[in-house]
């Protein structure tokens, strides 16, 4: 059974900053591919950011410049520090994770794991 837990949603204002945890537990193979994801309401889901177990990291144009992803592989913990926060950034927060390392497209589909989310809002 494996978990993933979001903390470190909150509401900041624009130019803010926050950083986003996500605890991984159970059984999941420490190279697995992590991901942040995020939804705005009437929106879809998104792609942010992804990271590889050695360090190889992705992220969407938007968030280019603005956000950093990160992982501890043997505490097997992702964060996401996300600076100059925009409202547009506004959305829930959501990790996942899968098996072997990241795709090249941002579907949802090939993650086999996600976290229940966290709320981030910018105003």
């Amino acid at each position: 059974h494996v978990q993933l837990v979001e903390s470190g949603g909150g509401t900041v204002q624009a130019g803010g900053s926050l950083t986003l945890s996500c605890a991984v537990s159970g059984s999941i193979d420490n190279h697995a591919c992590m991901a942040w994801f995020r939804q705005a309401p009437g929106k879809e889901r998104e792609g942010v950011a992804d990271i590889d177990a050695d360090g190889r990291v992705r992220y969407v144009d938007s968030v280019k410049g603005r956000f950093t992803i990160s992982r501890d592989n043997d505490k097997m913990i992702v964060y996401l520090q996300m600076n100059d926060l925009r409202p547009e950034d506004t959305a829930m927060y959501s990790c996942a994770a899968r098996d072997g390392r990241c795709g090249s497209s941002w579907s949802a589909y090939e993650y086999n794991w996600w976290g229940q989310g966290t709320q981030v809002t910018v105003s």
